[in-house]
């Protein structure tokens, strides 16, 4: 079946304003996105930040196709904050890039990363961690925005779900404002507030085969 394809702002600089694809019978957006990326591979560290929509209406990854969609790729809005859950490796330099402006002045960078040892002092292997997606995307995304609208500031978040090996990156936020302390408040606020107000949990698994489940990140 045969697909039109429209990328903007940021994504039509690394692919094309409109493309046209070929695709199977059966594929959904996320196919006609790989099949994208594949020949514009610049593409690909913005897949956890974008929108789809067919047909003119927002839409999600496994979505299927029909013969002539109409399907957009939409980097996050100008004013919107940057959130993403994601079950693969944070890309920490795409997500400043997000909030990269001349006035801001200030950028705060928080990564929370997958310790080998617990509170306790027993070795940990690897973290996992248990998320309501459909709750989580619209919790993370109220949360930046109540931090930009508070502090007038750009944040960009991203939680990890899935495992995480020891050592990787969990959780990063970055918040960027024109002065130092605006950018440190909203960061501060961010990761807190996702401590309290996200439905993820985190699961720790030990060297001795024995696991403990905690809520937070």
């Amino acid at each position: 079946m045969r697909i039109e394809v429209r990328c903007f702002a940021t994504l039509r600089e690394a692919a094309e304003a409109r493309s046209e694809l070929t695709l199977p019978e059966g594929a959904s957006i996320s196919d006609a996105w790989d099949a994208l990326a594949a020949g514009h591979p610049g593409l690909v560290p913005h897949r956890a930040y974008v929108r789809a929509a067919r047909n003119g209406v927002y839409a999600t990854w496994d979505t299927d196709l029909a013969d002539d969609d109409m399907i957009a790729f939409l980097p996050p809005v100008s004013g919107g904050a940057t959130t993403a859950l994601v079950d693969t490796p944070i890309d920490l330099a795409a997500l400043e890039r997000t909030v990269t402006d001349a006035g801001h002045g200030a950028v705060v960078t928080f990564v929370g990363r997958a310790r080998n040892r617990a509170d306790d002092l027993r070795e940990v292997v690897e973290l996992e961690y248990e998320v309501y997606p459909e709750m989580a995307e619209s919790v993370l995304a109220e949360i930046a925005a109540e931090a930009e609208d508070r502090w007038s500031c750009a944040v960009a978040v991203v939680h990890r779900h899935g495992i995480v090996p020891i050592g990787e990156a969990a959780v990063a936020i970055f918040s960027a404002a024109p002065h130092r302390a605006e950018a440190y408040e909203a960061n501060r606020f961010v990761i807190e507030a996702i401590k309290q107000r996200l439905p993820i949990w985190k699961r720790e698994r030990f060297a001795d085969g024995s696991e403990w489940k905690r809520p937070g990140a």
